[in-house]
């Protein structure tokens, strides 16, 4: 099994993607061992001076101004826990909770919380033997950190609430850490505070959106291909040339995609005579502009996303001067923003994948083809409600379009009077994600279908491949009317899962 050893300096958007999704192991480097001991050892000296500390000796929001002494510290930081464990709503799903607790970890793992190691030790245990917090949908405002999820998570740390175990039943947190050999922790000064004072559900949520929309975006430069060859579109708006000079590096690399995928194809202007077309629709034309913009948004998203990755977030954090001092590292707002321009970007390139289809399945703009792809029009409806689900979830992805980080509300009797907004702005980006793939497996399907109506003339290779992948996975093609269901639920698994650009970088090469 893969290992990621966790040090001071962060980790990667790789390292997120195994823990969260391929349970990956995770070990604990000497360096950062070493980081977190000395930096307790400060926590500990100022714990025992008079003066009060935030975090340390002291309530916390707007409860800073007690201090707090020695005998009720430890019951302060469970007490933290648990009063912040009050989410609500449906469970999150298994792989965000997991790329949760590791990006926590990853924070306390740079020295900079004051956690002694044995905590950082048994975060690293709970994820390697595959326990699961129980977190809910709703308790994080992305500031003062995703403190209600991370509350839950630490909650089970020290044996309380409840967790799903590797079985995928939910037990008593504490029945789980005995099954497993775990000891519950017992927090000291600080610790409750630094487990939860993080931005590490939506970074979490960033990372695996991003590694989602790499391939999606990829599925859309060849959806786009194929469908511009069923339509006898020309290729020539694709030439490298004119690329350049309107240069944004998305805009080339799905331009260079699409050619890659139509070359050898007989499809393409090759009727452009018979048929004379001077300009083909935007929703086909423009394609690389829509997607390479897209992708541009997304190279932005992973710059933000690799300096978090980088990021020791906490409030207060332990200085390597000794000092520990309060800031405002925690808010979410750099993180939310991309959230939010990466949910604009989907619902952009979802809705001209769904133009495209329509225009497949318009016997007066599709050249040639049959009305919606039909065997026998009329007596068959072809595709005409699959686009309706199409559009549909382009009318969802238009309303998930709307900014979550444009909003604040007050809390903690207005001393967090200012907050991110960032962890909705991440729940409703995995929707937007999801629905995104859908879409562009509903135009798969109707392109593959258009491609094969063209009889006569030969598809690119890159185009039959897919369509041969597609079919071996149970993705049906031309025909009088079915259940259509089954069909576009394997088109959207052949999409999700890369089998669809797999097929074709087999035949053109790694795509960009």
């Amino acid at each position: 099994m893969h290992t990621v050893v966790v040090g001071t300096a962060g980790v990667t958007a790789a390292d997120v993607v195994a823990v969260a999704r391929r349970d990956a192991r995770i070990e604990l480097s000497a360096e950062a061992v070493a980081a977190l001991t000395a930096a307790r050892e400060i926590v500990d000296a100022l714990a025992a001076k008079p003066e009060p500390v935030y975090g340390v000796s002291t309530g916390f929001g707007a409860l800073a101004t007690r201090h707090i002494s020695p005998e009720l510290r430890a019951q302060l930081q469970r007490n933290i826990v648990r009063s912040h464990a009050a989410g609500m709503g449906p469970r999150v799903e298994r792989e965000v909770v997991r790329a949760l607790m590791f990006l926590r970890l990853k924070t306390v793992c740079s020295g900079h919380t004051g956690v002694r190691p044995e905590v950082a030790q048994t975060m690293a245990d709970v994820l390697n033997a595959g326990i699961t917090p129980v977190v809910h949908e709703y308790g994080s405002l992305g500031c003062s950190g995703d403190l209600a999820p991370l509350s839950h998570c630490a909650l089970t740390l020290m044996g309380e609430g409840d967790a799903e175990g590797p079985d995928g039943v939910v037990r008593p947190a504490g029945e789980l850490l005995a099954a497993h050999g775990i000891a519950p922790v017992e927090l000291r000064e600080k610790e409750g505070l630094a487990l939860l004072n993080g931005t590490d559900g939506m970074l979490g949520m960033l990372v695996m959106a991003l590694d989602d929309l790499d391939n999606l975006y990829k599925a859309a430069d060849v959806t786009a291909a194929m469908s511009l060859e069923a339509l006898l579109g020309t290729d020539k708006v694709l030439a490298p040339e004119l690329h350049a000079i309107r240069p944004h590096p998305g805009q080339a690399a799905s331009a260079a995609n699409m050619l890659a995928v139509l070359k050898g194809s007989e499809l393409t202007g090759h009727h452009q005579d018979d048929a004379p077309r001077v300009q083909d629709a935007y929703s086909v034309r423009c394609a690389p502009q829509v997607a390479g913009a897209g992708r541009d948004t997304m190279a932005h998203a992973r710059l933000v996303a690799e300096r978090e990755l980088a990021a020791a977030v906490d409030n207060p954090v332990v200085l390597p001067d000794g000092r520990v001092e309060s800031n405002g590292n925690f808010h979410g707002a750099p993180v939310a923003y991309v959230l939010d321009f990466l949910a604009i970007a989907a619902a952009d390139l979802g809705s001209i994948a769904e133009r495209r289809t329509d225009r497949l399945l318009d016997k007066n703009r599709s050249h040639g083809l049959p009305p919606f792809l039909a065997d026998d029009a009329g007596v068959d409806s072809g595709l005409m409600i699959a686009q309706y689900t199409q559009a549909a979830l382009v009318s969802e992805l238009k309303r998930l379009a709307v900014p979550a980080s444009a909003d604040s509300i007050p809390s903690s009797a207005m001393q967090e009077d200012h907050v991110s907004m960032g962890w909705s702005a991440a729940r409703k980006l995995r929707t937007a994600v999801d629905n995104l793939a859908r879409i562009v497996a509903v135009e798969l399907y109707a392109a593959s279908r258009g491609v094969e109506l063209r009889e006569g003339l030969v598809a690119a290779p890159a185009s039959r491949a897919v369509i041969a992948a597609a079919r071996e996975a149970g993705v049906q093609g031309t025909g009088p009317d079915r259940f259509l269901a089954p069909d576009l639920a394997a088109a959207d698994a052949f999409v999700r899962s890369g089998a669809l650009v797999e097929a074709v970088e087999a035949v053109t090469g790694a795509l960009a």
